[in-house]
């Protein structure tokens, strides 16, 4: 059995949906161009319902929409689907400047002819790839509305001026959406009928845990309790708005762990990934107060790893 679907296993996936998509893998060969978009995450992602939801619709030719709060996990997820399906992988970021063209293509002038330069869109949808659509909320509505055809049922690509596109079959679309930040809106009905929606649970001690278990395997349990209980912490004072969620940063900790190994002492590795990610003083210094009480100041390496 393959690395990715091993990766299932572990965590107790329905054996039948594990099959299922080594079936589809082995079914759309990835073609020759779009190999080197086949990229291990780095993170792997822990959660057997989630999982199985994701499958369950990503086989049946569905697309995706990963709702939540910060740090919940939702690139990872989509990273990793990307992954265990064994396509190449697409990214979009979305911004209020995001076009058409952006997604599409735009024409380009090429040995003395206007060509299509295509978009990520495009490629995703000529090789089979899994697009991940990220911050989908942030774009506006004229943008996103060339998706339409892409996402629904005629599954296609209609450039004006072009050949239309037919999507090969293993395409699939994986949007991602934070509640509340800066510059994002709620989406139209019509963007959102075209997607299935996971609503994206908090971290917790047990999603955590494997995490850091995979990841660093020569760190001490004792350490690592102190490491998720941390972010535990925190995420649960995001959660009563006692700090921002700009601290609550899984990606930050876990390169703080990362730089531990180094030599650098935890404190000061968990203050460049956690605490110097927000600006005002007086939440700084309550996430200050949190770290000193799970990270003993003196703690060296060695107190880290084994």
């Amino acid at each position: 059995m393959k690395e990715e679907l091993l990766f299932l296993k572990e965590q107790d996936v329905d054996a039948g949906l594990i099959e299922a998509v080594e079936e589809f893998s082995g079914k759309y060969p990835v073609p020759e161009q779009a190999a080197g978009r086949i990229v291990k995450p780095a993170i792997p992602f822990y959660g057997k319902e989630i999982l199985e939801m994701a499958i369950a619709a990503l086989l049946k030719g569905e697309n995706l929409l990963l709702a939540g709060p910060k740090a919940t996990g939702k690139n990872i997820l989509a990273e990793n689907l990307a992954y265990i399906f064994h396509r190449p992988t697409y990214n979009v970021s979305f911004h209020v400047n995001t076009n058409s063209g952006d997604l599409i293509g735009t024409d380009t002038f090429r040995n003395n002819e206007v060509e299509l330069r295509k978009g990520s869109i495009y490629q995703c949808a000529e090789n089979g790839g899994f697009g991940i659509l990220d911050e989908i909320n942030m774009a506006k509505n004229d943008a996103v509305s060339v998706l339409h055809a892409t996402l629904d049922y005629r599954r296609s690509i209609d450039v004006p001026g072009y050949e239309k596109i037919e999507l090969h079959p293993a395409a699939r679309f994986i949007g991602t959406m934070n509640y509340g930040y800066a510059g994002t809106k709620e989406l139209n009905e019509a963007l959102v009928s075209r997607f299935l929606v996971i609503d994206m649970p908090s971290q917790s001690e047990e999603t955590l845990r494997f995490i850091f278990d995979k990841m660093f395997p020569n760190a001490r349990k004792e350490a690592v309790d102190q490491f998720i209980g941390l972010f535990l912490d925190l995420q649960l004072k995001a959660e009563n708005s006692e700090i921002s969620t700009k601290s609550l940063d899984l990606r930050g900790l876990l390169a703080a762990m990362r730089i531990v190994e180094t030599g650098l002492s935890p404190l000061a590795a968990v203050r460049m990934g956690i605490v110097n990610k927000t600006f005002d003083v007086f939440e700084k210094e309550i996430i200050e107060d949190v770290v000193m009480t799970r990270i003993p100041e003196n703690w060296t390496k060695d107190e880290v790893y084994a």
